[in-house]
């Protein structure tokens, strides 16, 4: 089997990739990539919110050098929005210019009806783009949030993914020569199906350990002190711990970090965390549990890390 992404040879080489975008994965979520890549399987990655699913396949794109094509899951998505749709305006703008060169009398209904349907009109949806591409280098296919979506549309994912191959009734079918390297990743609003699940490799992202997010704010926000870094990722760990209705994500403690050190903050305290909390709690109940919990112990720990 060749390898249709040479940056992603070996786990280890994962591993370099990822850092040197400043993503800075665990290996478990390094070999997942690297299986996935070599065994041209699709990626489920399941998590809470806001601990970097999404990110994986953007620095992926990044560091291969190939497209990322996003498709985003909500409620209500159907085969057309990730799939393909005809260009109903074009086909009537054709119509009428048939029509009104006489070309419409001089041609038969077949005939005309023929030249409607042709790749000419045909939308792309990102399904599509990913499955039919001539790329030197596989696009990667971003499936975000799947959970969103409906029983019926996973259904369709499974299939279209089993095979790598659409069919258009108009035009025939296309089959990917290279199949793209896609990754889908779910914040289990509810179950995806075991059935998805099988013919996907599966890793489960966790929020990152105090080390390792401590480098990711010096890795990606480098002008906060290694201090205040350190500080930031104790009170971020702490207040994960709290049972949050939405526990704080690496971008919010990236944001709050920020804030912090926009403010010209050099360490925590009690005042000008309470003021900043909105950075890193997005919900009214998450901010009073920490206050109630008491924000004094949170920074003395904190100013220890």
């Amino acid at each position: 089997m060749t390898l249709n992404h040479p940056q992603l040879e070996s786990v280890d080489a994962v591993l370099a990739e990822l850092g040197r975008h400043d993503y800075l994965a665990d290996r478990g979520l390094a070999t997942s990539i690297f299986l996935a890549a070599h065994l041209q399987r699709p990626l489920l990655l399941e998590g809470e919110a806001g601990v970097g699913k999404t990110e994986v396949a953007k620095v992926i794109s990044a560091a291969t050098g190939a497209d990322l094509i996003r498709l985003q899951c909500y409620e209500g998505i159907d085969s057309s929005q990730a799939l393909y749709e005809w260009n109903y305006t074009r086909q009537l703008l054709h119509l009428r210019t048939a029509e009104a060169t006489g070309e419409a009398t001089s041609v038969d209904s077949e005939e005309l009806e023929d030249e409607l349907f042709t790749d000419r009109y045909l939308i792309r949806r990102p399904l599509l783009s990913a499955i039919d591409h001539d790329d030197a280098v596989p696009p990667v296919l971003l499936i975000d949030e799947v959970d969103r979506a409906d029983d019926e549309f996973e259904a369709f994912l499974l299939e279209a993914l089993s095979d790598y191959s659409v069919t258009v009734p108009e035009l025939g079918t296309f089959r990917a020569d290279r199949p793209p390297l896609v990754i889908i990743t779910s914040n289990r609003t509810r179950d995806v199906h075991d059935a998805l699940k099988r013919r996907a490799l599966y890793h489960w992202v966790e929020h990152p350990d105090f080390e390792r997010e401590v480098a990711i704010i010096n890795a990606k926000a480098p002008s906060v002190s290694a201090d205040l870094a350190r500080q930031v990722a104790s009170a971020t760990a702490q207040f994960r711990e709290m049972g949050m209705y939405k526990p704080p994500g690496i971008a919010e403690t990236l944001d709050w970090a920020n804030a912090l050190h926009l403010l010209s903050e050099q360490k925590l305290t009690e005042e000008v965390v309470d003021a900043t909390l909105g950075t890193l709690l997005k919900y009214r109940e998450d901010q009073e549990r920490a206050r109630r919990a008491g924000l004094e112990s949170v920074i003395e720990i904190a100013l220890g890390a």
